[in-house]
């Protein structure tokens, strides 16, 4: 049985750099379209409100909040299997890397604008009183108080939402799609050939801990007010 173990992972290993690419290549590539969307959203969902620097109407709100949490509530694999037929109307195909794509931004874009709204959350209410005395349209307070003030919050929250659409890619192979998951799943879960998915599952923890460090460093980087400390000592 460990000789059978050993064959097949040394058949799966000359795929795993393709596999892996393939991994990166969406999880980048839906983390961008995420952000296209979900970052204006969040904005929106903060500065649109009641009391807003720029209030959207109140059914508007509604609609944006209910939609947010709608597809925030539907569990991951579910929202996959819903969105396949997108996939299928888009790029002709429900499987491979490219078929995930689609279902991977609709449930990651939601996750991003709460992540954006918490971050523009955090900046002082002060900060944005004394730009609107100074006379700053809605969107200079935008752009140049509230999302540089926050710059540390959303790098660190794009950072999460890397990791987890990560997460999301590798739970795609479970319905076709490609990269590690898909590894993992047909190889380790399907054909019980454990050391191939203990395989996969270190390299997925290693992307993990690359992506968290790299994106910790550049939040600590950015942070006025770490940077300011070390310079006052």
């Amino acid at each position: 049985m460990p000789d059978f173990f050993s064959e097949t992972l040394i058949k799966v290993l000359p795929t795993i750099p393709k596999e892996t690419y393939e991994t990166l290549y969406s999880t980048g590539l839906c983390t961008l379209f995420a952000y296209v969307i979900g970052l204006p959203l969040g904005i929106l969902l903060v500065v649109g409100e009641r009391g807003g620097i720029r209030e959207l109407p109140a059914p508007l709100m509604t609609v944006l909040n209910f939609v947010v949490n709608i597809l925030r509530s539907i569990p991951f694999l579910i929202l996959m299997i819903m969105a396949v037929p997108l996939s299928q109307i888009v790029f002709g195909t429900r499987i491979g890397t490219i078929a995930s794509l689609i279902p991977l931004v609709i449930a990651a874009f939601p996750f991003v604008a709460r992540m954006v709204e918490s971050s523009i959350r955090e900046v002082d209410r002060g900060v944005i009183e004394a730009a609107q005395a100074m006379g700053c349209s809605p969107w200079q307070i935008i752009t140049k108080v509230m999302l540089p003030e926050c710059k540390p919050a959303l790098i660190s929250g794009a950072t999460i939402a890397l990791t987890t659409i990560l997460g999301y890619g590798a739970m795609a192979g479970a319905i076709g799609g490609g990269g590690l998951g898909k590894v993992a799943i047909n190889y380790g879960y399907h054909r019980g050939v454990t050391d191939v998915m203990y395989f996969t599952v270190i390299l997925l923890i290693i992307l993990v801990q690359v992506f968290q460090s790299v994106g910790t460093w550049l939040a600590v980087r950015c942070d006025k007010r770490i940077t300011s400390t070390k310079k006052g000592k």
